[in-house]
């Protein structure tokens, strides 16, 4: 959780540019695709996943791999290059391959864009995403860095890249957004490439299994239309407390006062039956409890933002674990979020407010994540709020109309009675790599495929 003094996430912009890694220029465009206009009309969230997907793609040394779980390796890379790591002033050379998408038209066109992809990268491999698009008066974005991933750190450090623009549009952390959306500007089209690392001489390779991203044109709004209670359910999900980490590893963003964002991940990850193995938790003090937190908040953490809340990176972190998805999504309403509770589909949700906004939680924030596990049958949201004293704590139920309305906005006024930004409905989905019926009906209904 970013505490209330602190500024949002999107309020500043780091003027340091980190250079891209060999990236090879932009492939031919292909023949544009189209996905059907999700139900929410202010967002569209488009992805590749299948094996005709990643053929449809530009290949330079990656093939298609078919299966149970389609996905994209390298076969014969494209060149060697270098790569600086900016966090640790280490150069070390690489095979590198890549992969271009399709041009996909955005059903809605954008002000704000964010990418979010799955993948295994063993050790001695690591990948690049990167977004170029087109504006709607016909001109082009520069080709943008929306992230430098690995799932672990031992060969790079995953990071954010601070300081991109071409004076229209800009790059925060991990969201593409035109810069004055009151000029009419938008994104009516992007591609995205994938660039796949592996050490020199090896076979080791990356594997994505799903890439993609969601572009938005939510308006400016203080408050959203209440939704009418629906279904009545509470999912079993485990309850973990960040702020039993206070202190706890502080070179990851200070320590567990700020996990909100892996501790709800990890929550998410253990309902589904997930989580890592006692060899992995092997480096946590073994006097700390819940070590697993401990490991979410290292393995999402963003060495440039310096934090765990990279929305992106806590999604690839969830796909890291077995037969797991993960993406980011905004929904539209507490309905949305009720259809996916009642198909056993619990979510993450990305909200901000004043003390006095949200009953009961007793705190205010300029960014939170928490996650969201049913609803009682008045409609109040039921909720694992990571920001609670214990483990035993973190249940809460909030009021439907406040918790809706600070999770949907996307103006509000922080405690200096000034006007700052809401997140527009924000939040991260993880669900099963082969859904049942009822969850891919839930999914869809909701915008996911």
């Amino acid at each position: 959780m970013t505490r209330a003094s602190e500024p949002s996430r999107r309020t500043v912009l780091a003027a340091a540019v980190a250079a891209a890694a060999g990236a090879a220029g932009p492939a031919a465009a292909a023949a544009p695709t189209r996905s059907a206009k999700a139900p929410n009309s202010l967002v569209d969230l488009h992805a590749w996943t299948s094996y005709p997907d990643w053929r449809s793609g530009a290949a330079r040394g990656t093939r298609a791999v078919a299966g149970a779980r389609p996905g994209l390796v390298i076969a014969t890379p494209a060149g060697p290059t270098d790569y600086t790591d900016p966090h640790t002033g280490r150069t070390a050379a690489w095979e590198y391959a890549t992969w271009t998408s399709p041009v996909h038209r955005l059903t809605v066109p954008a002000t704000e864009v964010i990418a979010s992809w799955n993948a295994h990268t063993p050790a001695g491999t690591w990948l690049q995403i990167e977004l170029t698009g087109t504006y709607s008066d016909g001109t082009d974005t520069p080709w943008y860095v929306m992230g430098r991933w690995a799932a672990g750190d031992q060969d790079i450090r995953r990071t954010s890249v601070d300081g991109q623009s071409d004076g229209r549009s800009s790059i925060w952390t991990d969201t593409f957004a035109v810069d004055d959306t009151a000029s009419g500007l938008r994104l009516v089209s992007y591609r995205l490439r994938l660039t796949l690392y592996r050490t020199p001489g090896t076979q080791h390779t990356p594997t994505v299994w799903r890439a993609g991203a969601m572009g938005s044109d939510v308006p400016d709004r203080f408050t959203v239309p209440a939704s009418t209670p629906g279904v009545a359910r509470e999912l079993r999900v485990p309850r973990y407390s960040q702020e039993i980490h206070a202190g706890q590893y502080p070179q990851y963003d200070n320590g567990g006062e700020a996990w909100c964002s892996p501790t709800s991940s990890q929550m998410i990850i253990e309902y589904w039956g997930r989580g890592p193995t006692a060899e992995q938790l092997a480096w946590v003090d073994p006097s700390y409890a819940d070590p697993q937190v401990c490991h979410a908040a290292r393995f999402t953490f963003d060495y440039q933002y310096d934090g765990c809340g990279n929305w992106p990176f806590n999604a690839a972190y969830a796909a890291t674990y077995k037969d797991l998805q993960g993406v980011v999504t905004r929904l539209g309403s507490l309905t949305d979020l009720e259809t996916l509770i009642a198909a056993g589909i619990p979510a993450i949700t990305s909200q901000s407010f004043l003390k006095t906004e949200l009953t009961g939680a007793g705190y205010g924030t300029s960014g939170h994540l928490m996650t969201v596990i049913g609803f009682t049958a008045d409609g109040d949201v039921i909720a694992n709020d990571p920001a609670s004293p214990s483990d035993d704590a973190v249940r809460r139920v909030y009021d439907r109309r406040e918790f809706e309305n600070i999770w949907l906005r996307t103006k509000r006024y922080n405690a200096s009675g000034k006007v700052v930004s809401g997140t527009g409905g924000v939040c991260y989905l993880y669900f099963p790599a082969h859904p049942s019926a009822r969850q891919r009906k839930a999914l869809a209904a909701v915008g996911v495929r």
